[in-house]
């Protein structure tokens, strides 16, 4: 009995003791230090040798600017405990008080007793950057590095460099570590990457890629190309990115799965020329039927989507072959479903490919390739216009795969079809969910279309203008660009002044800039730019005007409007293009 006695006693004065602790917690973050001492004096009253509530209490007397107690309570703990780091806490305190030359005195012997026992360092470090001292907790550092070389102390070291704004020491220190503890690479450019993605970090880019490229040509060591690599790919530049994989490969055949991977990434990035050259060393290189078919599949989607109505035929017999050469199965899924969504919309024979995509069914597939397919025939039978036949497999698509990125994008070809049959409530209210979806790029268009109707719903509640555009929005879909062309010209001319102008000209815009007609493509930007300034649309139509004319080399006509939408329009998805095409025109050095 007075064991179970003795165990609830302990169990009682331990939970009244964490309940003091975050009282007093509490009090201190509230800036209620006299309530606060009050709380860390009982706790260390219980547990004296406790440092957290020992610097706790010393930080209520600083703030309450009672430094004579603070300077009584440290002398007293640093003769009795010889604990360094509270050293420094003394220091400090003088430090509080204006009086440098007594502060300094105390760190200078902390630095000293580090050099005679290097082991002090970590106490009195961390205290040093607590404390926002960044030259001396790298002078402490750097002490016990001179009297312990097997200690490693890069990582830190670098992180206060960077607090400094010395940045190549900071490179110099992240790169040094990344190279001896490799399995610290990750977090090394994570935190590279902070600096790299940041408004001002021109210079820093720039310094990061000349120490790259120094330890690539000095060792000859894989590890620098990779790391180069991973460099170019964090700016985009995934044909440099490419030049370092293939000098990896050469020497490491087993990384044959970065250059894939590197490919897909300039597919999805919209670098076309790229990823072709990509793609060509990966078939020229693999004897890996999933490859070779992947990487067709890739490159025929990139020439289709280049392609004009004469280059068809070819397309379509080059589609046959490839068929013909690796089979109908399930390996060759990706080609039949290209030559399916080809035959719909570029031949405009939706028959052929509900056949294609329904023979295909018949075959042995997972969960993932059967969604795959039936996403593509809700769109050929949405392309016949057949809406509830459409709408039947994109809810057995969300349904079957509702935890997985792909139903999310089947509920928004729900909400996308709905918009098309003018429902435009029940578009709302789908769209509503997908605002906040997982996957980026589907809750951005789930935004814009929601936008769409929402804005075009207020001042006209019978939607007049906004059915005539969805049913503009369904001709672009069906790829009748010359009937869509002329849908949203009627609806310009016919709701001038209304909230759907704006859309209208950027759409326009991106048909005549499909037709390279890019002066009429400007002009149509133009009119967003200079009329619909507040319009969610602005940023839009910056960016793309700025596409246009650095395309032609018009740096003159480009810088302006990048600049602009990198001022004023810094939520945009295109901030970032946006930033780095205005450096390039801008001039900065680019090593």
């Amino acid at each position: 009995m007075k064991k179970i006695w003795a165990v609830l006693f302990c169990f009682i004065s331990l939970f009244v003791q964490s309940q003091n602790e975050q009282l007093a917690n509490n009090y201190f973050d509230r800036g209620e230090f006299e309530k606060a001492l009050l709380n860390y004096e009982e706790l260390l009253k219980v547990q004296p040798a406790n440092f957290n509530y020992f610097i706790r209490t010393i930080e209520c007397y600083q703030q309450l600017q009672q430094y004579d107690k603070a300077e009584k309570a440290l002398v007293d703990r640093i003769t009795k405990y010889k604990q360094s780091n509270t050293i420094v806490e003394l220091g400090y305190n003088y430090q509080l008080q204006k009086n440098q030359s007594k502060a300094t005195k105390y760190y200078d012997d902390c630095i000293e007793r580090i050099s005679k026992n290097p082991t002090d360092v970590y106490s009195i470090a961390y205290q040093f950057e607590k404390r926002g001292l960044v030259d001396y907790a790298l002078k402490a550092y750097q002490t016990a590095l001179d009297k312990e070389p097997k200690f490693s102390f890069n990582y830190q070291m670098a992180l206060l460099y960077g607090q400094k704004g010395d940045l190549d020491m900071m490179i110099e220190k992240f790169l040094t570590e990344a190279y001896v503890n490799p399995q610290n690479l990750v977090m090394i450019q994570n935190q590279l990457n902070r600096f790299m993605t940041e408004d001002s970090t021109v210079t820093f880019n720039d310094s990061l890629k000349k120490a790259l490229l120094t330890r690539v040509q000095k060792t000859q060591d894989v590890f620098w190309n990779e790391f180069l690599s991973w460099f170019y790919v964090q700016n985009k530049e995934y044909g440099k990115a490419f030049i370092q994989e293939k000098a990896i490969y050469k020497r490491n055949p087993e990384t044959f799965a970065n250059i894939v991977n590197l490919a897909q990434l300039a597919v999805e990035e919209n670098e076309p020329e790229v990823a072709k050259e990509i793609l060509e060393f990966v078939l020229a290189n693999t004897q890996d039927l999933d490859l070779q078919i992947q990487s067709h599949s890739y490159l025929m989607e990139m020439k289709i989507a280049k392609a004009t109505e004469k280059d068809y035929p070819t397309i379509d017999a080059e589609l046959d072959n490839l068929i013909k050469e690796f089979g109908v199965s399930p390996f060759s899924l990706s080609l039949l479903k290209i030559k399916a969504e080809f035959a719909t919309f570029k031949l405009k024979n939706p028959e052929l490919g509900k056949t294609i995509l329904k023979n295909a069914l018949e075959m042995p597939l997972d969960k993932y390739q059967i969604a795959t397919l039936k996403m593509e025939l809700g769109e050929v039978l949405l392309y016949e216009e057949k809406f509830n036949q459409a709408l039947l497999y994109y809810s057995q698509v969300e349904t079957d795969m509702h935890n997985d990125v792909i139903g999310q994008e089947a509920s928004f070809k729900t909400a996308k079809t709905s918009y098309f049959k003018n429902d435009f409530e029940w578009a709302n209210h789908q769209l509503k969910v997908l605002k906040s979806a997982s996957t980026q790029l589907i809750a951005n268009d789930a935004l814009d279309l929601f936008l769409l109707i929402s804005d075009n719903t207020v001042e006209d509640s019978t939607q007049v203008a906004l059915k005539k555009f969805a049913r503009a929005d369904f001709l672009l879909f069906q790829n009748k660009t010359t009937d869509a062309l002329a849908a949203f010209q009627a609806v310009l001319k016919e709701h001038k002044g209304e909230p759907i102008e704006p859309i209208a000209l950027l759409r326009i815009g991106k048909i005549y800039e499909k037709q390279n007609d890019f002066t009429s493509a400007l002009s149509q930007y133009k009119q967003i730019i200079d009329n619909h300034k507040e319009c969610i649309y602005i940023d839009e139509a910056l960016y793309f005007s700025a596409e246009i004319y650095n395309q032609q080399n018009n740096t003159e006509n480009a810088k302006p409007l990048y600049e602009a939408l990198i001022m004023n329009h810094q939520d945009s998805i295109y901030f970032v293009n946006a930033q780095k095409k205005y450096r390039q025109l801008r001039g900065d050095k680019d090593i």
